[in-house]
């Protein structure tokens, strides 16, 4: 991934934490983007490839570990979709007697469904 797609990818990323955060707001919970996973692994991904001292930035080669962490990150989005797909957002979605803004109302929510 070229350094101008990442920062599209960071930008893109960081208008749809903000839309989730106003979203999550709209409901009465508290979200801050900054603390979400993939926003932080991106970040961290984004703050590795910028560093002039590593070896991968001097020789202009891809960093393996970065790399990772966009992977990771995607793969979380990806599983996320997929929840959301199923009617699951833990973050935005209450559905009547389980707060799934809580880890234990979400496990009670898929329980639920399961049966």
């Amino acid at each position: 991934m070229r350094d101008s797609d990442v920062k599209k990818e960071i930008e893109r990323i960081e208008e749809a934490l903000e839309r989730k955060a106003d979203n999550a707001r709209e409901l009465g919970l508290d979200y801050e983007p900054e603390e979400d996973l993939v926003y932080r692994l991106r970040k961290r991904a984004e703050i590795r490839r910028q560093i002039p001292t590593r070896k991968s930035v001097q020789e202009n080669q891809p960093d393996r570990l970065s790399n990772l962490l966009e992977e990771a990150a995607t793969e979380i989005e990806r599983l996320r979709d997929n929840n959301i797909s199923a009617g699951i957002d833990r973050n935005t979605i209450i559905v009547s007697e389980y707060d799934i803004g809580t880890e234990e109302g979400l496990n009670k929510f898929i329980q639920s469904r399961n049966r």
